[in-house]
This record gives structure tokens, C-alpha cells and sequence, in this order.
């Protein structure tokens, strides 16, 4: 398995929608195992292959409290999507931010698993959020699209400040003294999808 590296915003890379994964074979399976490896590295609850430059249409994911139920959906479509609601997201891509987005509550999901057979699962909670944000990923969507224009500024110029500063060895401490609307040290009650 393999670390890979996280692509952050606003790398334009994040904005290109993935292709369907035509065949289930090793490679795929080992990009899937590297994306949960690099997810769980990174302390997130899932990651698309477009988060790490990989432009196919596959996403895992890792809701639970102990870290130990991954799982693989390759060629997601959603099939129903009920109700609305507000939730809590971070990303992986977007360090250090959340913000409240209104998602479905209840979905159902078909995909393809890593053995490439299809099944369908229901999902409420954390996890139907998870899947509809990786999801986005797959279509060059981020969670920040639901937020206003001055929030993603904010959060754009914030991220540009703190990637400076680490490219010149500076310490990006400082950056989170200002204070952003939406942003914040993550907590383990705020997992990054």
C-alpha cells in the first residue's frame, strides 16, 4: 500500500470530473487500498481518487468509531435521495474548515465493490453525508460550492496564506489566529470526508 498525496483547494485539478471505471481489476483494487491508507493517515472518514489526482470514479469510506469497516464504491450513482438537512463538513482537500451544508438524509447508493460485484445499501447519518460529499468529488464538486462567495474567499485566501508560509518554512501557526467564518482546529467530533 501506498501513501498518496492529497490534492488542497483551489487546486484546479480537484475540478475535473471522473471517468467510469470500465473494469474491476488489481490496479483498481490497489488504488482503492492506497486511498484508504492515505485516508486513514490523514485522519478523514472517506476520500475520492479525485482528491489524489486520480480521475476515476472511486470513493472509500470509513464511518465507523473504530476505523476497522472500510468501504469501497466504485461507479457510485445515488439512486433516491430524501429529505434535507444541515450538516457539518470538513474535507481533506480543505484543511482545517467546516461549515454547515444542507444534504439529503436518507439516500440509496449502487456501486460496484472491490470484488466488482454490484450492490445496493441504504444509508442515514454520517454516512449518506459521506457518500453524497465524496460523491461531489467525482463531479469536480467541492463542499465549499454550497457556501457563500465571501466564505469561499475567505477560505481561499486563508489556505493560499498557509501554503506560503509552509513553502517558506515559516511557521502557519499565525494564519488561525484570524478568525475565518467556517474554519477551526478539527476536532474528532469534526471528521474531514
Amino acid at each position: 500500500m501506498t501513501k498518496l498525496a492529497i490534492l488542497e483547494y483551489p487546486d484546479p485539478r480537484l475540478r475535473k470530473t471522473a471517468q467510469r471505471v470500465e473494469s474491476v481489476d488489481d490496479a483498481v483494487r490497489q488504488l482503492a487500498s492506497d486511498l484508504l491508507e492515505t485516508m486513514y493517515a490523514a485522519k478523514g472518514v472517506g476520500l475520492a481518487a479525485t482528491q489524489v489526482d486520480v480521475h476515476r470514479r472511486l470513493i472509500v469510506l470509513d464511518v465507523s468509531e473504530e476505523r476497522n469497516q472500510p468501504m469501497v464504491f466504485i461507479n457510485p450513482e445515488l439512486l433516491k435521495a430524501e429529505g434535507r438537512g444541515p450538516a457539518e463538513e470538513g474535507c481533506l482537500s480543505i484543511p482545517d474548515v467546516f461549515d454547515k451544508v444542507q444534504r439529503a438524509t436518507h439516500i440509496r447508493v449502487r456501486a460496484l465493490g472491490s470484488d466488482g460485484e454490484p450492490f445496493e445499501l441504504d444509508a442515514d447519518g454520517l454516512l449518506a453525508v459521506c457518500i453524497q460529499h465524496e460523491m461531489d468529488h467525482l463531479e469536480g464538486k467541492l463542499f465549499v460550492d454550497y457556501l457563500s462567495e465571501l466564505k469561499r474567499q475567505l477560505i481561499r485566501r486563508r489556505l493560499e496564506k498557509e501554503r506560503k508560509q509552509r513553502s517558506t518554512g515559516r511557521d502557519g501557526a499565525s494564519a488561525h489566529s484570524v478568525a475565518t467564518p467556517g474554519t477551526g482546529t478539527p476536532r474528532t467530533s469534526r471528521p474531514a470526508l
